[in-house]
């Protein structure tokens, strides 16, 4: 299937529009996320990876008993994000100008990493959740936000009337779970939503490694 996007960081929305982004999406995406984080229960000393941690709407999610590295490529996303950092509060957590598709960072690097609101933005989700797996280490977890192309034909059908605007703002509703899940070193764990009405699914994925307990959830995504 053909995801290929232009580069949304190419738009004003992720450029001189980054406040807007900001102000909007707070409320849209702020309590999923903190949800979310809280859900992992990220045990103290944890080194965790963010990418595409845009203008700082997780900062508050993390606990200060771990290490957060937030990545974005935008610089103008992440002046707005380093305007929230409090020195005290906020200690824990380092923020980066980096690609997400091509990351510095070396293999087997992270205990989570994360991407809220991210896959359906980059050019190439698979190349992406793919970097994503190579940092995290083995038996980490990978922990997904995003919209994906429901399993219904009805909801998909509809919901995909409305690609050619999103594409131009830089991301597509085409994208399933399975083109950024086939052919990865990823084993679902759960996949759910925190509304029934939701638009957007919350994956966790363990990457290849020590055993341990698959917990499938079930979802009509």
């Amino acid at each position: 299937m053909d995801i290929t996007l232009s580069s949304p960081h190419r738009s004003r929305l992720y450029s001189d529009l980054a406040g807007l982004y900001d102000h909007v999406f707070t409320r849209i995406f702020a309590r999923r996320i903190h949800l979310v984080v809280r859900r992992l229960g990220i045990p103290p000393g944890a080194r965790v990876l963010e990418v595409g941690i845009g203008t700082g709407l997780s900062l508050d999610a993390y606990p200060s008993h771990c290490h957060v590295t937030g990545i974005d490529i935008s610089r103008e996303m992440l002046d707005h994000a380093e305007q929230k950092m409090d020195s005290i509060r906020h200690r824990h957590i380092e923020l980066v100008q980096m690609d997400a598709m091509n990351m510095a960072f070396a293999d087997d690097t992270f205990d989570f990493v994360t991407a809220f609101h991210v896959v359906t933005v980059v050019p190439d989700p698979q190349r992406l959740v793919d970097e994503m797996t190579r940092v995290c280490r083995h038996d980490g977890q990978v922990v997904i936000i995003n919209h994906f192309s429901s399993r219904r034909p009805v909801i998909r059908g509809v919901v995909n009337m409305v690609d050619p605007l999103t594409r131009k703002l830089g991301w597509s509703t085409k994208l399933s779970l399975d083109d950024v899940m086939t052919g990865s070193d990823l084993e679902l764990e759960s996949r759910y939503k925190t509304s029934p009405w939701s638009l957007f699914t919350i994956v966790e994925a363990r990457k290849f490694g020590a055993p341990h307990t698959l917990r499938r959830v079930s979802s009509r995504a």
